[in-house]
């Protein structure tokens, strides 16, 4: 594959066209953050975020010209328990309020290997913003969706935070405050 992107580079390179990036909408309905935690030493506690909105910009004959913007409302949390995620909500940890977003834009692609990539960007949570690296895998690029027949990206994506990072360290060290994160997203060609 990776043969086959430097061919098609060199091919655009010699006739002096090149791909711009093509927008892609996130899929909501496939799009999900997972967070896990240790809590107090006897158990990983799971939650989740959903109600996504964002962006990729792909550039398929130069992944590393790629983009990511998203968002999705701290409020949209939940972990399958209503009085955590209401312990969560208050100002013990977020503080927050309807329109309340997790937002992460990325700065910089580097190409890892043929379907890899460690995109590094911002993440602005609970009012702070830091960098951090999403270790990412493109899983599937097709160029027609079997339901909905449009070119389609899906993606995978890990990276550890930190609580405390952000603000959001009540409890911590008991309550861990490394917090491990997996991204799965789909994402369809704009109209």
């Amino acid at each position: 594959m990776r043969q086959t992107l430097i061919a098609a580079a060199l091919a655009f390179g010699a006739t002096g066209a090149f791909a711009a990036p093509e927008a892609y909408t996130l899929d909501p309905s496939h799009s999900q953050v997972v967070f896990s935690y240790n809590h107090l030493g006897f158990s990983t506690t799971y939650g989740m975020f959903s109600g996504f909105e964002g962006e990729i910009m792909f550039d398929a004959e130069d992944p590393a010209a790629s983009s990511v913007n998203v968002s999705m409302p701290v409020m949209s949390m939940f972990t399958g328990w209503e009085k955590r995620e209401e312990h969560f909500m208050s100002d013990d940890f977020f503080g927050a309020s309807e329109g309340d977003m997790v937002t992460f834009t990325s700065t910089g692609i580097e190409v890892t290997g043929d379907n890899t990539a460690n995109i590094t960007g911002d993440l602005t949570m609970n009012g702070v913003t830091k960098s951090v690296v999403l270790d990412t895998t493109l899983n599937q690029k097709a160029d027609a969706h079997p339901m909905n027949n449009k070119p389609w990206l899906g993606f995978d994506a890990s990276t550890t935070l930190l609580r405390s990072d952000f603000g959001v360290d009540k409890f911590a060290p008991y309550v861990s405050d490394e917090v491990e994160v997996k991204i799965s997203i789909e994402a369809g060609k704009g109209e």
